[in-house]
């Protein structure tokens, strides 16, 4: 028998999936000082062990994959808006390009504070979804599969194995990083707002294209928007169905991108071809661990018909993940950036990691709270009313 839930349990899904998503990124965030790479020096040998340990288990099962299930969300969240505009008889392909310019200048705000941010990307490589929104299903998972292998990579590995003595500009990134580090270590707060406006938004923008999110974050709006378009987050057979060939598929692929990727950085000398072929299957190795993560996280929501408890306490959170996207970066600098309490210095991972779930569990319950009295997030709700306002000519 098919069992097909109502609109908001069809959602609630997606938004525990997304809080999920968004947690994973603090932890992320919170390792990484807020892109202030540094180990302490003085701690006790066994912090020091326990800390590598952590790092590595939390980068293993997160980094890259807590990226590609927001961006998929992305994608869905998309169709969502599309087909219930289309249901009002409303066109929402020039809204959605006003609403990726909204995003964009949210992400600038965002970016003033925290040289990381992914809004900025996500408003431009979104407006590749308007010209292929009323393409077919078929049409758009064929182009979604050749940008998921990262066509551009493969033309840089066939150009450096056919043109040995060819050499493309790697590290572009690099000088903006320094600069951009040094500052938010040791600069006032002025300081630090000054250099995101340039140097911090190179620093992020230029390495995100070096590590190919451009196609990637398309591919993965396009699955999304096909998940939704298909009906496999609400609880049916063939949805169930759909999750469990994914799961299967997925366990099957990552050991060979896996392995793939480990001989790129291991048995290829030339690294004009090592750097883009290494890319290429790490990319391949996230995507198909987080189709892994969402997939079994999608099965055991439909298991319960409702889902678990631990899957629906994080709900709220999901609701609000712009609103709290923000300002856990905002706590974030304050709290490792020289010109809050500096901790960067003081801290590995396992202390990290309990700041990362102080700053989850203070947001949590504010999203609680503030869902109780109205129906968005402060965030969320002005993105939505500037979205639909009204233009006079």
């Amino acid at each position: 028998m098919n069992l097909v839930l109502k609109n908001k349990d069809r959602l609630d899904v997606v938004d525990s999936l997304r809080g999920f998503a968004l947690l994973a990124i603090v932890l992320i965030h919170n390792l990484e000082h807020y892109n202030i790479y540094y180990v302490p020096e003085f701690l006790p040998q066994w912090l020091a062990k326990l800390d590598q340990g952590v790092w590595d288990i939390i980068f293993f099962l997160f980094a890259g994959k807590a990226y590609a299930a927001f961006s998929l969300l992305f994608g869905f969240s998309f169709y969502i808006q599309f087909r219930n505009a289309e249901k009002r008889g409303v066109d929402f392909r020039g809204r959605f390009a006003w609403r990726m310019l909204l995003l964009f200048l949210i992400g600038q705000f965002h970016a003033l504070f925290y040289d990381g941010d992914i809004l900025v990307l996500y408003s431009i490589v979104g407006l590749c979804l308007i010209p292929i929104c009323k393409w077919s299903d078929r049409s758009v998972f064929i182009l979604g599969l050749l940008l998921i292998f990262q066509p551009f990579e493969w033309g840089k590995v066939f150009v450096a194995m056919t043109h040995p003595g060819y050499m493309f500009p790697t590290n572009l990134y690099l000088p903006f990083a320094i600069k951009s580090t040094e500052i938010c270590s040791n600069g006032n707060f002025w300081e630090v707002l000054v250099n995101n406006i340039g140097t911090g938004q190179l620093y992020s923008n230029i390495w995100q294209i070096e590590n190919g999110r451009l196609c990637q974050a398309a591919a993965l709006f396009m699955f999304g928007m096909l998940l939704g378009r298909r009906k496999y987050f609400v609880r049916s057979e063939v949805s169930v169905s759909f999750w469990k060939q994914v799961l299967i598929y997925s366990f099957i692929m990552i050991m060979p991108f896996y392995l793939l990727n480990n001989l790129g950085e291991s048995y290829i000398h030339n690294k004009f071809v090592a750097i883009p072929f290494t890319l290429i299957f790490s990319s391949l190795f996230n995507f198909a661990f987080t189709s892994i993560l969402v997939s079994a996280f999608t099965l055991l929501w439909f298991n319960k018909i409702h889902g678990y408890r631990f899957q629906k306490f994080i709900i709220p959170y999901g609701r609000m993940s712009l609103t709290n996207y923000i300002i856990q970066s905002i706590i974030g600098v304050c709290i490792y950036y020289g010109f809050g309490f500096g901790l960067y210095q003081k801290t590995g991972s396992t202390a990290t990691l309990l700041i990362a779930l102080a700053i989850f569990t203070v947001q949590l319950f504010f999203s609680r709270y503030w869902l109780t009295k109205h129906k968005q997030g402060p965030l969320e709700y002005a993105w939505k009313k500037a979205t639909w306002m009204k233009f006079r000519r």
